[in-house]
């Protein structure tokens, strides 16, 4: 890159500065001041094409010779059409003239502003003929093609200088190298907060609004066509015009840029006569300095144009955005969104709440020092760094070569519910269907328990073969504590036998060639549903399952919660009372010692061995064993013991599930299990009566899946296995 090696460090860096309209210019004006303003480290080339030159658009060239630029080259590069085509024949004339005119200027650097056509084909340019680029604006998000633009400019550029933080994040989430990106802040707000206290605001917003206009009074107007979506560009601005003739304010009205649906914008304009109209101001172009001071002073500025969503902010004047064309930028509190401006009277609701109000200034894009850390940027560049750019990449699995009988198969898990009486094997496919279930009797012995286990995946991996199911991994769910990390179940719960620091995931692996994830049943009707029930898109909430014992899971910021000793979410062992009955953990007081199917049963044969589960009028001497199912029974046909009975169980389990509220506050509780259905309302009503105000409100909802436990081991395999980075 260095003419002269030796003089390298005397050499001045010659940079190239190429504007293409008035909105890039604004931003780029202030390093051209800065640049010129050193000028035994610099020289500036300033390259002018685009809109810049065409007479419709305010011919805005001027205004760099009247900042007393020298412009090395105009190119005219626009093809005239204002529609797609146009465009894309716009991009192909620049490509064509910028070689002889990079050529001539062999810059060091070339900076380029931001996300429009002109713009692709510079960086586009440069990077074929090793011109290193420094973009400014990358990554951020605004909601229309220019992203796809930004985006591919970033991905040419070898430096970034970006607005905001969360720009400067999405740009290393796009493999940008960190050491090349400046957080800088936007350049025009150098100016804006250094120039909008003037003394003479007043006479430059009468010179556009005429005599009679106030501070704060009238309203500034700015709509382009989003190219995605011309039609719909088009009616939204017709019904912008129509509410702003009814609103009766002086407003100042910008002509649209030259994206393709520009003409039909103007042509609409014209059709509703606003020209000619007593209230608008109708121009093609506002030099930068003055439209500041219109948009400091303004009762209100309306439109999608990116002024609205960045520099206005910097004053607090209020925004009404209307459409989409900004919707993914960051903003201050003084924008209003109106995504579907779909009707007249949704627009005039939006002046009448904004116009006049007054918004905190926003520094989110800048505070007014860019142009000092561009400048110290631009002097660390080190010529004799290879020019080639290099990615940073996050580390990605090796992908698996794609087979034409891989795609045609449905990927599937195999999952395992290992329960108190059964032992189930179901093949689970991608959407969450059980497409096949096998069940036995989990046996009562450690090796018997394996020995089935492996039969059973083996016979259920056969009939996948034939289901045109492709087994990705195996889902184990079982009770009892386990550490999901290593695959082992630390510690049972009573009703298996001969199940604890049992290795699950090793024998598994070996036998079927697959990997294994293990976790407890109540962690897996979380995970199911996150992935198929109501948790779907849910950051926080908490499963609860009531069935023969009392367990859950807890979901927090998208994420299961295991706790240090894997003995987060006992949900059935939070204690309600400092006594109470016995709890199968050998403690006392456990919601699972009140509220559980073995603790409801407990009750009912109490009762009924005292004769207590009578219900007027009939005999209720039972041969069969008494359940849970008789004593709610009782209580619907009016026992008061029975009554009396499960009213202590749901206040227990409410209070325990309020204990929940207090500790991590979900937005959701889900109840899942038998006896889900029966606990919902007198669960939701505790709640009403006992938690704090702030809880109060949290819903708590009955499981609609079927099979949670089965459903949540499949889960722990589909999300794993199908995670492309780990």
């Amino acid at each position: 890159s260095g003419k002269n090696k030796n003089h390298d460090f005397l050499r001045k860096l010659r940079v190239c500065v190429a504007t293409c309209n008035r909105a890039d210019y604004s931003k780029l004006a202030p390093i051209m001041f800065g640049i010129k303003s050193h000028p035994d480290e610099f020289e500036l080339e300033v390259v002018v094409l685009g809109s810049h030159l065409i007479d419709d658009y305010g011919n805005t060239f001027r205004m760099i010779e009247q900042d007393d630029f020298d412009i090395g080259s105009k190119l005219h590069t626009i093809v005239r059409g204002e529609d797609e085509a146009a465009m894309v024949e716009s991009v192909g004339l620049a490509l064509v003239k910028l070689p002889d005119v990079l050529q001539r200027l062999c810059p060091d650097l070339l900076i380029v502003h931001g996300d429009r056509f002109d713009a692709l084909a510079l960086a586009t340019a440069a990077a074929l003929m090793n011109i290193r680029i420094l973009h400014l604006e990358g990554g951020e998000v605004s909601g229309t093609i220019d992203d796809s633009i930004r985006h591919a400019i970033s991905k040419l550029a070898h430096y970034h200088a970006c607005c905001t933080r969360r720009a400067e994040k999405y740009l290393i989430a796009m493999c940008e190298d960190h050491s090349r990106i400046l957080l800088a802040g936007c350049p025009s707000y150098d100016k804006l907060l250094s120039t909008h206290h003037r003394e003479d605001y007043m006479d430059i917003i009468k010179s556009w609004l005429g005599d009679k206009v106030q501070e704060h009074d009238y309203i500034v107007a700015l709509q382009h066509p989003v190219t995605t979506d011309i039609q719909h560009s088009i009616k939204i601005y017709g019904l912008m015009l129509d509410a702003l003739i009814c609103f009766n304010k002086k407003t100042l009205i910008l002509f649209p840029n030259i994206d393709a649906g520009s003409k039909e914008m103007v042509r609409a304009m014209r059709k509703k006569g606003i020209e000619q109209h007593p209230n608008f101001r109708a121009v093609k172009h506002i030099p930068f300095e003055q439209f500041i001071q219109l948009v400091c002073h303004a009762g209100c500025m309306i439109g999608n144009s990116s002024c609205g969503v960045r520099e206005a902010g910097a004053f607090g004047t209020p925004v009404i955005n209307l459409g989409t064309r900004q919707t993914g930028r960051e903003t201050g509190e003084n924008v209003l969104h109106v995504r579907d401006a779909d009707t007249y009277n949704k627009i005039y609701h939006a002046l009448e709440l904004q116009f006049g109000k007054r918004y905190p200034c926003s520094k989110i894009y800048g505070d007014g020092n860019a142009v000092p850390r561009i400048l110290k940027f631009l002097r660390t560049i080190n010529l004799d760094e290879p020019l080639q750019k290099t990615f940073c990449f996050p580390p990605v699995k090796d992908s698996i070569s794609q087979d034409i009988d891989h795609i045609l198969e449905t990927q599937s898990a195999l999952s395992v519910d290992l329960g108190g009486t059964n032992l189930r094997v179901a093949i689970v496919c991608m959407m969450g269907k059980i497409v096949k279930k096998y069940t036995q009797p989990n046996p009562k012995t450690f090796e018997a328990r394996m020995q089935l286990i492996l039969k059973m995946c083996s016979e259920a991996m056969l009939d996948a073969v034939r289901l045109n199911c492709r087994i990705l991994g195996v889902g184990v769910s079982t009770g009892g504590r386990v550490n999901a990390q290593e695959g082992v179940v630390l510690h049972s719960t009573q009703l298996i036998q001969e199940w604890s620091s049992v290795d699950l995931r090793t024998p598994i692996s070996d036998a079927l060639h697959l990997p294994v994830w293990v976790d407890n049943d109540g962690n897996c009707a979380a995970l199911a549903e996150r992935k198929f029930g109501h948790g779907r898109g849910v950051e926080n909430f908490v499963t609860v399952i009531t069935g023969t014992g009392i367990g859950g899971g807890i979901i927090h910021n998208s994420e299961l919660v295991h706790g240090s000793t894997f003995c987060a979410a006992e949900l059935g062992h939070i204690m309600v009372s400092l006594d109470g009955p016995e709890c199968s953990c050998g403690s006392r007081g456990c919601i699972e010692a009140y509220a559980s199917g073995q603790a409801l049963q407990r009750e009912a044969k109490r009762l009924h061995d005292e004769d207590l589960l009578k219900v007027e009028g009939r005999d209720m001497k039972l041969l069969e064993p008494v359940t849970a199912a008789h004593l709610i029974n009782a209580a619907k046909l009016g026992n008061s013991k029975a009554e009396a009975a499960l009213n202590k169980a749901s206040t227990a389990l409410g209070v325990g599930i309020i204990n929940i509220l207090h500790i991590v506050n979900p937005s959701l509780v889900i109840l899942s299990g038998v006896l889900a259905s029966y606990y919902q309302a007198p669960v939701q009503q505790v709640i009403t009566e006992r938690a704090l105000f702030s809880a109060q409100s949290i819903k708590v909802l009955t499981s609609d899946l079927e099979e949670p436990a089965l459903l949540g081991a499949a889960s722990l395999v589909l999300d794993y296995a199908t995670r492309r980075t780990y």
